[in-house]
């Protein structure tokens, strides 16, 4: 059985994504440990509550440093025996501890085709504006894994959305989750807990 830790800071869209998933069988052999965040007011914990999983919030503001804060989360995912590390939504720097911790063994989700509006200060409705901005014909999302950069990890899974002519940052945000975002995480976590994921050459590839 796969265990995996979700974190998150908001509203827990691709969290409900990934339990519904689990409940309906799309993503097989595989159980959420628990649900972080930094943010004690994140709606995505009163998700985690309602569907019975434990969640915990850790904000770096309540640590004296960054390495003192990666070490209470690599705490905190060993003593839920967590085998993958699932950001979505999460607005923090993963620290180094943790990246060192788990390596290939942490996935984020992003609202765009990297490397296409990504890395730091591209977030939420900023990646869609951005897209919008440059009058981009397509848009997507993508699953990939975690290393010292942001949004920079090896590429797992990505899919395409077109970007509609009448599209505003939030209509384009709701139909990318819908499209791309809810359907590739969970298919990615399910990937991974069968085996199916390979890496070659720093490059990771589904067989």
């Amino acid at each position: 059985m796969q265990k995996i830790a979700v974190c998150v800071s908001g509203g827990g869209t691709n969290l409900q994504a990934i339990i519904d998933a689990i409940d309906h069988g799309t993503i097989h052999n595989t159980e959420i440990a628990v649900v972080i965040s930094n943010k004690p007011d994140a709606y995505a914990l009163q998700r985690a509550e309602k569907a019975g999983i434990p969640g915990i919030c850790l904000s770096p503001k309540d640590y004296p440093d960054r390495h003192a804060f990666g070490l209470a989360m690599v705490q905190t995912l060993q003593e839920h025996e967590v085998d993958l590390v699932v950001l979505a939504g999460y607005l923090v720097i993963i620290p180094q501890e943790m990246v060192a911790a788990y390596p290939n063994k942490i996935i984020n989700i992003h609202p765009s085709l990297i490397p296409a509006h990504c890395g730091m200060g591209y977030y939420g409705l900023k990646v869609h504006e951005s897209v919008l901005a440059c009058g981009n014909k397509v848009t997507g999302a993508t699953v990939h894994f975690v290393d010292e950069e942001a949004d920079h990890g090896p590429i797992l899974l990505q899919k395409a959305v077109e970007v509609l002519p009448d599209d505003t940052p939030e209509t384009l945000q709701r139909r990318v989750m819908e499209q791309a975002e809810w359907k590739i995480l969970p298919q990615a976590i399910d990937y991974i807990g069968a085996g199916k994921v390979h890496f070659v050459d720093g490059r990771a590839y589904v067989r």
